[in-house]
């Protein structure tokens, strides 16, 4: 999928774990593991914005595009 999930890297940077964050949310932890694994298909964006709230942060601090190609050339690479 060319959209990344970086919640992990904004969970290090906090020093938080996946449960306190889903407590604070107020998401169960396996949802938050869905999104956090780029499982999920979709994102509420009151999701994101209590994300974002949470961790005080940009949507673009948790979400990214890559393009597919990239993915492509770099296993080419390997």
């Amino acid at each position: 999928m060319p959209i990344a999930v970086d919640i992990d890297v904004m969970l290090a940077r906090r020093k938080m774990s996946v449960g306190e964050l889903a407590d604070r949310v107020g998401i169960t932890p396996a949802n938050l593991a869905v999104l956090k694994n780029g499982r999920a298909k979709a994102v509420r964006f009151a999701t994101l914005a209590a994300l974002c709230e949470v961790l005080e942060c940009q949507p673009g601090d948790l979400l990214r595009w890559e393009a597919e190609d990239a993915k492509a050339v770099d296993l080419a690479e390997l």
